[in-house]
């Protein structure tokens, strides 16, 4: 090769190189810069696809029909006779199937290298002449199967069709026009070879929706999440297994996995392609013992074992090897090593056997879950071609990984990861409790100890777990495109694809944070107890943290458009203030012990709140199972959250337990208490009040800025020199000294020919002070009005620490008592007046 041909095809390499770009933003609206029409006025967008091409990748491109269609109004055409017309084009593909795509490569339009031989790869990019009598148009060309479909559904989510369309109702929003920026584009190969999800502990929830909505688990139900998982780049899966087979429940799921193209499995406790359901099936049909030992049972359960095998023999799988008890339990006490290693030994030959290849070239995988590790730990191997799987505490802390320092399995490593779980002390199954960066720190852990064979976790009924799943499966796509400072980053961008860019930060930000809150205590632990009431303001401090963040989240869901609601309710809302509506029951909660524990009345207020509370999630629930997109969700938040009694959960949620205090048995804490420099009291709690004939007390609730005012009435009535009207607070001083006494009262004026208001104050046996508080102004009147209040301030010595009595008397009606603020020495500045004193009685109680 001469120095020319070598600066040539360095240049090339380097052009090529520098061209290629990560499937950044490549479709705009704007007709700016250099871009290809792929809608615009009446201009009808069409497909290309060669005759042969594979079934799954057709259904993906018959989605992208809809979804264009969705966008634009119009439904592309898909063609495999070569147009000969100007109208915008997509070409798609796949390389070594005898297809355009190759013949493109042929004639030098694609290139070649970035596909041959890669994995799961997609590259979209403009082209010139593609055909004769075609000028421009895009291809969609992937390595193989799934990198076609993952093009093609890339093109869907940049046109403007969320992934959760369906499994969240994230409405399409309409376009008019619809350009790609001229470019090659590829999100490369994906770090980790096997990455799906789980669904697991599916009762209620997600087990009655799919009945209600396609009469089970069957094909028809595997056929949406199958779309979703392919639609987040997703290959793998394990399916719903409580009381459910994959395989024996729908013969169709099984080839529809195959069709569209995701590589199935079977839970960690569910060897050979089987579920455990299959096994009590296959004993009843056969009139077997159920033995599952296989000390006891090796010719019932090999057969079993290989029926698995042959049913799925044509299908993309992984399949699980090894065995643990059934019913997901451990296997009896002192179990033997060399026995589970025989087990997996006898599996292998059951592969060879059906298969007629060699059983390393089958993929399998061993789960190292619960008591499996501790085998592992005691010297358990098995052959070099089987992925170790390593797994979490069900909680999402990683139990185990490999030791770098020496040599790896040459198999390589996988985590099993957990967002729901069912077990003790109590299950997690509700809500989502995964904050992203927990999920990155561990699985960024996970990648660098070599960890990056497969990636599944558990959803649990898939909703609401929308978020956490839309990040795991990203960052197992791409582990290195995600650091510790731009995960919010992340957030943001996906909230601007379910919602648009106009509230998407404030969004993230709630995204960001209810998960945080969750993962504080799940919601299944969180019980009355867990906060403390007593210290730190802790309780009501937690309570608050939540209800801001339902305000935040009702402020949005306001001022989105209507079509976006019904999504905003499922991904944002609903966990927001259902979580919050609980925060609220349990505080009430607490705080109806405490007081009730006091006999003091007013725990009943709180009693009625718990009520409302537990009534308010119901009533949440039945929106979102009955109402939001057209009561499509039904029974899909039935799960258990309130009144568990053990780890497991109830068919229902149980009424926290409340008690109520009779009149008779209440205690009357009448005495307030100094503390932390002050006395604060609303002047409805008095201890004692005196009317006359002619005159009496009245509270008048919610009246003013914090509690209630008290005045007398008939407000027409003036007291006459031996009328006492007044009313009496009991205070314990533990400070003695001159304070001030600050007295709340209504901003009234001195409508009594400007004689102004009087009242007398005292303490115990002094001389009572006459306050004429309105009848001059000196300037204030502006000032008292703007703040609806008026501060009347006197002065009173306490020379002995103890029990005192405040005696506040009416001289004029119209007097409206708020509130009362004494100054021992510790009194903030504040516009609403320090919060009440405790009050307590003298004799302990």
């Amino acid at each position: 090769m001469n120095r020319f041909s070598i600066h040539i095809l360095i240049f090339f390499i380097t052009f090529s190189f520098n061209s290629l770009k990560a499937a950044q933003p490549f479709i705009t609206t704007q007709k700016v810069g250099d871009v290809v029409v792929l809608k615009e006025k009446s201009l009808p967008l069409s497909f290309f696809v060669s005759n042969g091409t594979d079934a799954g990748i057709l259904r993906a491109i018959g989605n992208l029909q809809v979804d264009f269609e969705k966008v634009t109004g119009e439904k592309p055409a898909v063609f495999s006779q070569k147009p000969n017309s100007s109208a915008p084009l997509i070409i798609i593909g796949t390389i070594g199937t005898n297809s355009i795509i190759d013949d493109l490569i042929k004639e030098n339009k694609i290139d070649g290298k970035l596909l041959k031989g890669k994995n799961e790869k997609f590259i979209i990019q403009n082209i010139k002449n593609p055909f004769k009598g075609v000028e421009e148009a895009i291809v969609i060309a992937g390595s193989d199967k799934r990198g076609t479909i993952y093009g093609i559904y890339e093109l869907s989510a940049q046109i403007g069709v969320s992934p959760w369309y369906y499994w969240a109702d994230v409405p399409v929003e309409k376009k008019e026009t619809l350009y790609f920026i001229k470019g090659t584009y590829s999100d490369g190969e994906p770090a980790v070879q096997y990455r799906g999800i789980f669904i697991n502990d599916e009762a209620p929830a997600l087990s009655g929706w799919a009945k209600a909505t396609f009469g089970g688990f069957n094909s028809k139900f595997y056929e949406k999440v199958f779309e979703l998982l392919l639609r987040l780049k997703a290959n793998y899966m394990w399916p719903a297994m409580w009381g459910n087979a994959f395989y024996d429940d729908d013969s169709a799921s099984g080839p529809l996995a195959s069709e569209m193209g995701i590589i199935m499995g079977t839970s960690h406790h569910e060897p050979m392609a089987l579920a455990q359901t299959d096994w009590h099936r296959y004993i009843k049909k056969n009139n077997l013992p159920n033995v599952w030992d296989y000390s006891k049972n090796k010719t019932v359960l090999d057969e079993f074992w290989k029926s698995g095998i042959e049913r799925s023999k044509n299908w993309e799988k992984v399949v699980t090897v090894g065995m643990r008890g059934d019913g997901d339990e451990a296997m009896s006490e002192g179990t033997n090593i060399s026995l589970l290693e025989n087990i997996v030994k006898e599996q292998r030959k059951i592969i060879a056997e059906v298969t007629q290849k060699k059983a390393e070239k089958i993929p399998q995988v061993w789960a190292l879950y619960k008591e499996v590790q501790d085998y592992y730990d005691q010297g358990m191997r098995v052959p070099d071609d089987v992925v170790l799987l390593f797994c979490d505490d069900n909680w999402g802390n990683v139990r185990k990984l490999p030791d770098l320092t020496k040599p790896l399995h040459k198999g390589g490593y996988g985590m099993y990861y957990h967002f729901d779980y069912v077990g003790g002390p109590r299950n997690s199954k509700w809500i989502n409790i995964s904050p992203i960066q927990r999920v990155w720190e561990q699985m960024n852990l996970s990648y660098e100890h070599s960890v990056d064979k497969i990636w599944i976790v558990n959803v649990g009924d898939l909703k609401p777990m929308e978020f956490p799943i839309s990040f795991f499966l990203e960052m197992a796509w791409n582990p290195k495109k995600f650091n510790s400072q731009n995960l919010f980053e992340f957030t943001q961008k996906w909230a601007a694809d379910q919602f648009g860019t106009k509230h998407a930060k404030e969004i993230a930000s709630l995204l960001n944070t209810y998960p945080k809150y969750n993962r504080r205590v799940t919601p299944e632990m969180l019980d009355s107890k867990t906060y403390s009431l007593e210290n730190y303001n802790e309780f009501q401090t937690v309570v608050n943290d939540y209800k801001n963040l339902a305000l935040d989240a009702y402020r949005i869901y306001n001022d989105i458009p209507e079509q976006y609601k019904d999504a905003y309710f499922q991904l944002v809302l609903y966990p927001i203030d259902a979580c919050s509506n609980l925060y609220e029951m349990y505080f009430a909660q607490a705080k109806n012990r405490k007081l009730a524990s006091e006999k003091n009345i007013l725990a009943n207020g709180f009693a009625d709140q718990v009520k409302r509370n537990f009534a308010r999630d119901s009533i949440l629930q039945n929106k979102y199972n009955n109402e939001i997109a057209g009561g499509k969700w039904t029974h899909i938040m039935d799960q258990m959250r309130i009144g568990y009694k053990s780890w497991h959960d109830g068919p229902k949620n149980i009424l926290p337990e409340i008690s109520y205090v009779s009149e008779k048995e209440q205690i009357i804490r009448k005495t307030f208490a100094e503390k932390e420099g002050y006395v604060a009291i609303e002047a409805e709690h008095f201890s004692k009040l005196n009317n006359s004939k002619n005159m009496h007390w009245e509270v008048i609730p919610d009246f003013g800025k914090t509690k209630s005012g008290i005045t007398t009435f008939p407000q027409n009535k003036y007291p006459n020199q031996n009328e006492n009207v007044f009313v009496e607070y009991e205070i314990d001083f533990i400070s003695t000294g001159e304070f001030d006494v600050e007295m709340l009262l209504a901003p009234t004026l001195n409508f009594n020919s400007n004689n102004g208001l009087r009242y007398e104050i005292s303490f115990d046996e002094e001389k009572p002070q006459t306050i004429n508080f309105n009848g001059q102004y000196r300037g204030e009147l502006g000032k008292w009005q703007a703040k609806h209040l008026i501060h009347s301030t006197t002065k009173h010595t306490i020379s002995k620490a103890g029990k005192h009595i405040l005696r506040f008397r009416v001289l004029d009606p119209g007097i409206v008592l708020q509130k009362i603020l004494i100054n021992t020495g510790g009194l903030k500045p504040s516009y609403l007046g320090a919060p009440e004193s405790d009050r307590v009685s003298k004799d302990g109680l």
